[in-house]
Parts: C-alpha cells; structure tokens; sequence
C-alpha cells in the first residue's frame, strides 16, 4: 500500500496577516503623553555679575521627601499658600508699587518686580506634591494679574475681563477685535507683577 503525503500548509499568506495586524495596533493603540509645565527661560545676559538681592524680597518655600510644605521656615498646609504668596507679592513694602493692596510691612518685598518665589523640593518629593504646589505659586500671580486686568481694562477699551480671559482672546483666531492694543496690555501686566519662580532640587 503506497504511503500518503501529508497535505502541505500553504503559509503564503502568514507575513501579509502578520502586517496586517501589526498596523491595526499601531493604529489602535494610545500613548499616554506627559504633560509639561509650561516655563520661559530668561535670555541670556552679557552681565555675568549677579544682581543683588534683598533677603525681604525672597519667599522661600520648601518640600521635603514626605511632601511635607515650609514655607517661611514655618510649616504650612497647602491650600494656605497660595493666599501667603498673594500676601508676599502684592505687599507693596518700600511704596513704589500704587496698585498693590498688601500690608506695606518694610520687613517683606518691596513690590512685585522685586519679589522673587524660591522653590526648592527635595529629589523624592513626589511628583503630585511638586505639581500642586506650583499650581497654587502660579494662581497666586494669575489672582494679582487677574485683578490688574480689572482695573486697567476699562480704560484700555477691555472692561470686566481678567487676565486669563484677555490672554485666551489674544490668542483666538477667531477673535477680531484689536489685537495690537490688547498684546499691549498684556504686556504691561506681565511687565508690573513679572512671574518670578526660580526652581531648585535638593
């Protein structure tokens, strides 16, 4: 009796199956992507000499490897800090600033332009600790900007629109109003409570 052949698999067709599902998963599939913080570098000077700075115009906050919060060599909860930033900014110590609202205390900043936020987190802080944090540094400006906006709107032709709102028409495209006079604006609020937050890791 002849011995029979086993059928052969036609496998012609595996690499093209192969591709195929090789490209509905890349085409599937989501990367997760990491969001940045947003920061713009100062520019670079000639002038290598570092300016003098005022122990008084430093708010000196700290996070250490617990995600515990100094601020001012005093512990502090979180959510009091952004109203003790607001505090340190809008100051107005040395009397220079005529819009600020603070305490006027001599022995904390002089005025906005010269207030500087030191941030220093340990290495094992925690990533959500850090980001919260900076959240509330940056609504502490967004709150001295925004009510900026307020007053200087009015007369500059954008009345009961704060910071945030005059940025996000700037930059609109489907907005068509003046756009030239509204940068201008900007500019000047960005100019009178600058965002000064230098960043150091432990």
């Amino acid at each position: 009796m002849a011995k029979r052949s086993a059928p052969e698999v036609n496998a012609g067709s595996m690499a093209d199956i192969a591709f195929l599902l090789l490209i509905f998963f890349l085409v599937t599939t989501t990367i997760e992507k990491d969001s940045g913080i947003n920061r713009k570098l100062p520019p670079i000077e000639d002038n290598t000499e570092p300016p003098i700075i005022k122990q008084k115009n430093i708010f000196t906050v700290l996070i250490n490897k617990h995600d515990q919060l100094l601020v001012e060599d005093e512990s502090m909860d979180i959510k009091d800090l952004r109203q003790a930033a607001v505090a340190f900014l809008d100051n107005g110590g040395d009397g220079s600033c005529s819009f600020c609202q603070g305490a006027k205390d001599p022995k904390s900043s002089d005025n906005p332009d010269k207030a500087i936020i030191s941030l220093k987190n340990d290495r094992e802080t925690s990533y959500a600790a850090y980001i919260s944090v900076q959240n509330e540094l940056v609504a502490a400006y967004n709150i001295l900007r925004n009510r900026r906006a307020l007053e200087l709107g009015p007369s500059k032709g954008f009345p009961n629109m704060d910071f945030i709102q005059m940025e996000n028409m700037y930059n609109d495209v489907r907005w068509s109003g003046n756009k030239t006079k509204l940068k201008a604006l900007i500019e000047q609020i960005k100019t009178e409570i600058p965002q000064k937050l230098s960043e150091v890791v432990e």
